[in-house]
């Protein structure tokens, strides 16, 4: 239908097709009484009737006594809708914006028609955004779903960074970074709203439109005028918190990952080793609840050691009688100075392992070493410490105090490990 004049088609086209379909070894089965018998004519007829009855569609008759079926208007709407969602459709915040500061600077005849797109694009602008901070918190929510820290790592960068930063957030801080156009919007609509003359000729012109008195017509263009500009004068809020939650999201994703890397021997390693190991045997094996304390491995991983106290609240200073003090000469054995040299060598190299923004930073100005761009595949792979830096650039790169921006491409493998490569370049 897409194809021709209207959404419409020949009803024995779309009979045929529909026919087509339900002869198919893979077509759908309909458990319905008024079906049961139906050949596949007789599924393509009464399909077409359900959709009438239900609304979907209207079947008119041409002057040459020729069926044709129709979409409703609506139904259009919420069709279109269903495969931009399928498709992974996101909002171009660019588009909006450059539209918005397009009709502002425009000079028109028809100021009405102008401020109420600008109105509509405004309010899609805004709903995009809280749908993007939205989406932020449902990948925050889905992080306790992830037991291992492969799932939490593909999460990470293969769900969230593709679909949440490269496609939104990334753009969203870059290239339609709201701030470049921004004052200049603000400006010329609070011109117009001091404009008799703009005033006047929009309100007339909204007046026609929405069948109501040049008074109150004028009232509405203050009213969409003033919502437009305390829009993008309190946008910064929701930009705001969207940059606090992409940043806990990473942050809660990485600590996520690292309690489960880590292990020690305390109580609170003890426990948490205790309860994955219990998790994954009954997500594996699916036993009876209250049979959990049969699990043979359970007693290997319990394992008791010497302490001196509990922990830091412990500490108790019995109560004592007062005592003549005698001082004690105290032993004090100097330090060479080597031993001190090799402490501070320690130390240097242990600090020098942190990695920080700003020594990403400039590791990456050291890769690029005068080229303006260069894929991460071409940078040293050679041990875990590159792979981790390289981490690092990907994850800094989206943030707009750097030097440097980052651009992802198809998936490479290096090395035996496989991840999707991603332009470097200089801002």
């Amino acid at each position: 239908m897409e194809h021709q004049l209207s959404f419409g088609v020949e009803r024995e086209v779309l009979a045929d097709e529909l026919q087509y379909y339900f002869e198919q070894a893979n077509a759908a089965d309909i458990v319905d009484e008024e079906f049961s018998a139906s050949d596949s004519r007789g599924k393509a007829n009464g399909i077409l009737r359900r959709l009438e009855n239900y609304g979907w569609i209207e079947i008119e008759t041409d002057k040459s006594y020729v069926q044709r079926v129709n979409f409703k208007d609506y139904a259009v709407k919420l069709i279109k809708t269903l495969l931009e969602i399928r498709d992974g459709k996101k909002v171009e915040y660019q588009g909006y914006i450059y539209t918005i500061y397009s009709l502002v600077r425009t000079q028109t005849d028809n100021p009405g028609v102008v401020l109420l797109q600008i109105l509509d694009n405004t309010d899609m602008l805004i709903t995009g955004l809280k749908n993007l901070n939205s989406s932020i918190k449902h990948y925050i929510d889905e992080l306790t779903r992830h037991s291992t820290v492969s799932e939490i790592m593909d999460a990470l960068f293969n769900d969230y960074i593709t679909n949440i930063v490269d496609k939104a957030y990334h753009r969203l801080i870059t290239s339609d970074n709201v701030s470049k156009f921004r004052p200049e919007i603000i400006e010329r609509l609070e011109q117009k709203s001091r404009s008799a003359k703009y005033m006047d000729q929009t309100a007339a012109e909204i007046a026609a439109m929405q069948e109501i008195s040049a008074e109150d017509a004028k009232d509405v263009v203050y009213r969409y005028l003033h919502e437009v500009i305390e829009a993008f004068r309190n946008m910064d809020d929701i930009l705001s918190e969207i940059d606090r939650k992409n940043t806990q999201y990473q942050r809660s994703a990485v600590n996520r990952a690292k309690f489960l890397l880590s292990g020690n021997e305390d109580v609170r390693g003890q426990i948490k080793e205790l309860l994955m190991g219990i998790n994954e045997v009954m997500n594996r094996e699916n036993p009876d609840p209250a049979a959990i304390y049969e699990i043979e491995f359970l007693d290997g991983l319990v394992r008791l050691y010497g302490s001196s106290f509990l922990d830091e609240a412990s500490f108790y200073s019995p109560i004592e009688g007062k005592k003549e003090f005698i001082p004690a000469e105290l032993d004090y054995d100097e330090v060479s100075e080597e031993l001190k040299r090799e402490k501070l060598r320690r130390m240097t190299e242990k600090m020098a392992r942190i990695l920080s923004k700003e020594k990403i930073g400039r590791y990456v100005s050291e890769q690029l070493a005068g080229r303006n761009e260069k894929k991460a595949s071409e940078f040293p792979l050679d041990t875990t410490e590159d792979f981790i830096k390289l981490i690092y650039v990907r994850l800094y790169g989206q943030r707009k105090d750097m030097d440097y921006k980052v651009e992802v491409l198809g998936n490479v493998e290096v090395g035996g490990f496989s991840f999707p490569d991603f332009c470097i370049s200089r801002k």
